[in-house]
């Protein structure tokens, strides 16, 4: 059964051992902080081949109270991935999708991908998550630690929180939990959410409007009748045909 995250935004304090946990398991060298001369604590500033997983800050004016919202983000290993749907037309393989787990893997393949098509396939990811090492041409992002899945083990970032954020389990159990949690937030939070619970396999749960975490916090899509599903579908419908 395919797996999922379920991460609490509620429970999050940005101890960032999440972040923390993230690097050490896949062994990622650190980054130069910023913190003076940007004036955020959180750093890195964005995602990087360093960091596949980042504990973003955002601070904002509510009646008269700054409020914190902080949002662990990371790739959201999609039902229907168009990194991979992309990906495919260029280099066969380069991204696969785990059927077990529902990890989406980006492999040594993605090298071969051209600095333009590198772009693209960022760009076809309505979360903006995958980065390319420039120095070696590598494309990677979160791999929902999809060895230690196999091996029994709950993902490295899951194992580290300490507060209940990060929940790892068959993707009906989060869904379930989600919707449990959500129902009891929303007494409290009116606006909180679930997002995108139907077509990605890490799942938010917000208390706050998603642009108050984050540009892409969910995606964004005016999709009409259709689904989310449906329209991430779409996105490379015209780059399948090209390769037929």
């Amino acid at each position: 059964m395919p797996k999922s995250f379920l991460i609490d935004t509620s429970r999050c304090t940005a101890c960032r051992g999440c972040q923390i946990a993230c690097k050490e398991w896949h062994e990622l060298p650190a980054n130069k902080t910023t913190q003076y001369h940007w004036g955020s604590h959180q750093n890195p500033q964005d995602l990087n081949p360093y960091n596949y997983k980042l504990v973003r800050f955002s601070e904002h004016l509510e009646d008269g109270v700054v409020r914190w919202n902080f949002f662990p983000d990371q790739c959201r290993h999609c039902e229907v991935p168009p990194c991979k749907e992309l990906g495919d037309v260029y280099i066969d393989g380069a991204i696969l999708k785990d059927e077990k787990t529902g990890a989406v893997i980006f492999t040594e393949k993605t090298k071969g991908f051209t600095k333009e098509q590198a772009g693209e396939v960022r760009d076809a990811c309505p979360y903006n998550i995958p980065r390319r090492n420039d120095e070696t041409g590598l494309m990677s992002k979160c791999t929902m630690c999809n060895e230690r899945i196999h091996a029994g083990m709950p993902p490295a970032c899951v194992k580290a929180c300490p507060t209940g954020t990060m929940n790892f389990g068959d993707r009906e159990e989060m869904l379930a939990l989600g919707k449990q949690r959500l129902e009891l937030l929303k007494k409290k939070w009116p606006k909180a959410m679930l997002a995108d619970p139907d077509d990605v396999n890490v799942i938010y749960l917000l208390i706050d409007e998603p642009a108050k975490y984050h540009d892409h916090a969910v995606a964004e899509a005016n999709v009409g009748p259709m689904s989310k599903k449906q329209f991430l579908a779409t996105l490379t419908r015209p780059f399948k045909a090209m390769k037929a």
